[in-house]
């Protein structure tokens, strides 16, 4: 796998993808707005949000499949539509991947790849990378759909691209399928290629990403390293009985406390020593007292008002 030349300047690290007050309209509805981030060469970084969030027109948008109304995008250091020359150096696998289901594993590859120098080399070492060695003569109409997804990921990789942009890499894939993907991205961008994918496997964006944006409606609404997300939050959980929790409630009625989905009472402004004497004084004897720390998905679900 080659670096990408143009994420290296002088040892520092440059922008490969950027954006800037770029925006897409569909008539009424407004589908990227206002969006401005970069990416590193070499980084791993999750686009997340609900569905209709706008990160599919976002990569259309960087890929030149669809025209913005406004802003301007830039691929490896080149402003504007992305050129043949460009695209040549990019991989990526766009909403649901499409096959002639007639072919072979095989067959596909090697018709996606005349293009390119090289590929007919490559093309079952691919097949074993992404572990589709054994279905490489199958016919693609009786592959899964986690089949198809590293069938796709495969022809994105044929020509060795210095970026990737994968929409949606994980769906289909079990979560042996997860991990093999977790361990191919996480090498790829050890090697210098550029990442961005978006994903609803939260799990496992927190275990890739370095830096994450989240979009709601079109709009950025969040955009953090990880490891400021993955910090220890000010919340504090309790787990206790059943036939505690409202006893409980009412010790810690001067903090904000409320129940969690598992039974749990998560309680805000409070310490941990805090929250022990409280319930002591009351006579309720908790199974665990402990700082909660943040989760990706806790922040995604915060900043998109639970959509």
């Amino acid at each position: 796998m080659r670096l990408a030349a143009s994420s290296y300047v002088v040892g520092l690290i440059v922008p490969t993808v950027q954006c800037s007050g770029l925006t897409k309209r569909y008539g009424d509805n407004t589908a990227v707005d206002d969006l401005t981030l970069s990416v590193d060469g070499g980084e791993i970084f999750g686009l997340l949000g609900p569905n209709g969030a706008g990160k599919t027109t976002t990569f259309r948008l960087l890929l030149g499949l669809s025209r913005p109304d406004a802003g301007t995008a830039s691929l490896l250091s080149s402003v504007g539509p992305p050129s043949k020359a460009v695209l040549a150096r990019v991989g990526a696998v766009i909403e649901e991947p499409a096959f002639y289901p007639w072919m072979t594993g095989r067959v596909f590859l090697a018709t996606v790849g005349e293009t390119v120098a090289g590929a007919k080399h490559r093309i079952d070492g691919l097949l074993e990378e992404v572990g589709l060695g054994d279905a490489r003569a199958k016919r693609i109409r009786g592959y899964s759909q986690g089949m198809r997804q590293r069938l796709a990921l495969a022809a994105a990789l044929l020509h060795e691209p210095d970026l990737l942009l994968l929409d949606e890499p994980m769906n289909g894939l079990d979560p042996a399928g997860m991990s093999w993907l977790r361990e191919l991205l996480a090498g790829l961008a050890a090697r210098g290629t550029t990442v961005v994918l978006s994903s609803h496997q939260l799990s496992e964006v927190e275990r890739l990403c370095r830096r994450v944006a989240v979009l709601d409606h079109g709009r950025l609404v969040e955009l953090a390293k990880m490891a400021e997300i993955g910090a220890t939050s000010d919340r504090v959980r309790v787990t206790l009985a059943a036939s505690s929790r409202a006893t409980a409630v009412g010790a810690l009625a001067a903090y904000n406390a409320r129940e969690d989905l598992d039974g749990a009472l998560l309680v805000d402004g409070a310490t941990v020593p805090q929250v022990i004497a409280a319930l002591a004084g009351v006579g309720v004897y908790p199974e665990s007292v402990e700082r909660e720390r943040s989760s990706l998905e806790q922040r995604v679900l915060e900043v998109t008002g639970g959509s």
